[in-house]
């Protein structure tokens, strides 16, 4: 009976550690796509509003007596 205990034992084992194993690596996967996903967002992001924000921050620079960028 105990042979059998220990056998179960490291199976159940054995398998957790399969288990937790493949987590982190899907894990990785998963922030690796959340990082891309919000680099495109932030790429996006500048190409639309890139002339505005030019704008704003020459408005600000000849406010305070500075000289525009082009």
């Amino acid at each position: 009976m105990t042979g059998l205990m220990v056998s179960m034992l490291t199976f159940v084992s054995g398998i957790k550690t399969r288990l937790s194993g493949e987590e982190k690596g899907a894990t990785a996967v998963e922030y690796g796509l959340l990082v891309a996903l919000i680099a495109a967002f932030v790429i996006g992001v500048v190409t639309v509003l890139g002339g505005e924000i030019k704008g704003a921050f020459n408005d600000i620079v000849a406010g305070m007596g500075g000289t525009r960028v082009p």
